[in-house]
């Protein structure tokens, strides 16, 4: 073989072939701009006590994990935004009147304990802010369900706190103020990120455009939430008013776009990533209906990102040009060689 074809051979088999700009603060920043709408929603909507827990929770989330690095002495990792990105998520899924100390108790425990003890960013098997809000309803589950009444609703009810649409709509006793218009626009009360499906869709529409997310996993959410409360309706309810109200109430919407769809917690196989997203569904729909709390969107997805790896694992892809022969005489081989061995 010439030295010149020898040269073309090797430079065609070890060059990059792909280049790409985009790096994970890049992406996170994305995110940061897809959650404004939402947030700024929610601001006008609650005032301005939203903007501490919010400063609260991204705060103590780099605060975290950069005490957690630097007490082990590994490479700082807030420079990526992560950090930021998961004190903020956090911080979407509380009260608009929590208060300011219950942010920092929840990004502990999703910052240290479900991220940095299994090795930080991509390494989690379950999305810390998630992991953060649940271990918050189950140790301050008063202050978790203490709901403020929206500026556009002031003037319409007595009193400072309500109950949320969904908790009305599974309980029978559905207000008429909160009409199709109302759940859709964000008029409503429930967490700083939930209340607006208008800007969440934003949000959710801007990562999807700009390649952060993919459709799949939103999609296949939603739309199995949609057909299973469409087909099952309710007493009391049409079937299709029955299927709006579910899908426009809670946060089954919000944790589609921006909490099923974290990286390291969803499978990164096309088809694994709409079985995942059905799962995160179903799982929703049957917490709701049977469950004891009305929103089933935090433990849909974190049960869901423990049957991640068994999914990617179902819908791995086999290496290009080797067939199933091919893989079962190599397991056979090696089967043979660990009993020789003995």
């Amino acid at each position: 073989m010439s030295e010149k074809k020898e040269r073309i051979i090797l430079d065609a088999a070890f060059q990059p072939q792909v280049r790409t700009e985009t790096d994970t603060r890049r992406l996170m920043l994305d995110v940061i701009i897809a959650l404004m709408p939402a947030l700024i929603v929610a601001v006008l909507q609650f005032g301005v006590h939203v903007l501490l827990v919010v400063c609260c929770s991204v705060v103590s989330a780099v605060f975290w994990e950069w005490g957690y690095r630097k007490l082990f002495h590994k490479e700082t990792s807030i420079g990526d935004l992560s950090a930021v990105v998961t004190g903020l998520l956090l911080a979407m899924t509380l009260p608009p009147t929590a208060p300011w100390w219950i942010a920092p108790i929840g990004t502990l425990f999703g910052i240290v304990v479900v991220k940095q003890l299994y090795g930080g960013i991509g390494k989690n098997f379950l999305n810390p802010a998630l992991a953060g809000r649940a271990f918050l309803l189950s140790s301050y589950a008063l202050i978790m369900a203490n709901w403020s009444i929206p500026n556009a609703l002031s003037g319409t009810v007595d009193g400072t706190t309500m109950a949320t649409p969904l908790a009305g709509l599974y309980s029978g006793t559905m207000p008429a103020y909160f009409d199709v218009n109302h759940l859709f626009m964000g008029y409503i009360p429930g967490s700083i990120g939930e209340i607006s499906t208008l800007a969440i869709l934003i949000g959710g529409g801007y990562l999807i455009y700009r390649n952060v997310i993919s459709w799949r996993i939103p999609v296949s959410f939603i739309g199995t939430v949609a057909i299973v409360t469409l087909l099952s309706g309710r007493e009391g309810f049409g079937h299709f008013d029955w299927m709006v109200y579910n899908l426009f109430s809670g946060s089954m919407v919000f944790g589609a776009f921006f909490m099923a769809t974290d990286y390291a917690t969803s499978p990164v196989t096309l088809n694994g990533q709409l079985l995942y997203g059905v799962g995160c569904g179903l799982l929703t729909v049957l917490i709701r209906y049977f469950g004891g709390f009305p929103e089933g969107t935090t433990y849909a997805i974190l049960i869901m990102n423990l049957c991640t790896w068994a999914i990617d694992k179902g819908f791995h892809r086999h290496q290009f040009g080797v067939s199933k022969e091919d893989i079962a005489a190599a397991k056979a081989a090696k089967k043979a060689a660990k009993e020789a061995a003995k």
